[in-house]
């Protein structure tokens, strides 16, 4: 049993984030979000690859959503653009606009979200898969 991210267009606060960062980099965006955390959300390649894994039993995918808090949409901007790697895939760019970058990023979750505490969707997918011995 195992879990992955769904595609960044059901997590509404990365897919804002990412949307906010290929704004601000028109000409090559950060691709981090969208790569990983939520690229590997394909049900058939994951059931292609358990097969070659040994898991020759029927996979079980569930759908799992919710709502994810936080204190203010800035919380979450930070936590985007300096607390994952997207801050590297930043700076590789432009060294000095990480604050920026983050201002960018806040203003377009308040744009969405509103201001104060912020819920936004989350989506993963949930496998179960059985390996015969």
């Amino acid at each position: 049993m195992f879990s992955v991210w769904d595609r960044i267009e059901d997590n509404e606060f990365a897919e804002c984030v990412a949307q906010a960062m290929a704004g601000l980099f028109p000409a090559a965006p950060p691709g981090f979000l969208a790569r990983l955390p939520h690229g590997y959300h394909d049900q058939a390649a994951i059931a292609s690859a358990l097969a070659q894994g040994g898991f020759t039993g029927s996979a079980a995918f569930d759908t799992v959503t919710a709502q994810s808090p936080a204190d203010s949409p800035r919380r979450v901007a930070i936590a985007y653009c300096q607390g994952t790697p997207l801050r590297n895939e930043i700076e590789a760019r432009d060294a000095s606009i990480l604050a920026r970058a983050t201002d960018i990023a806040t203003t377009a979750l308040r744009q969405r979200f509103g201001v104060g505490q912020i819920t936004g969707k989350i989506q993963a997918i949930v496998i179960a898969a059985t390996r015969q011995a």
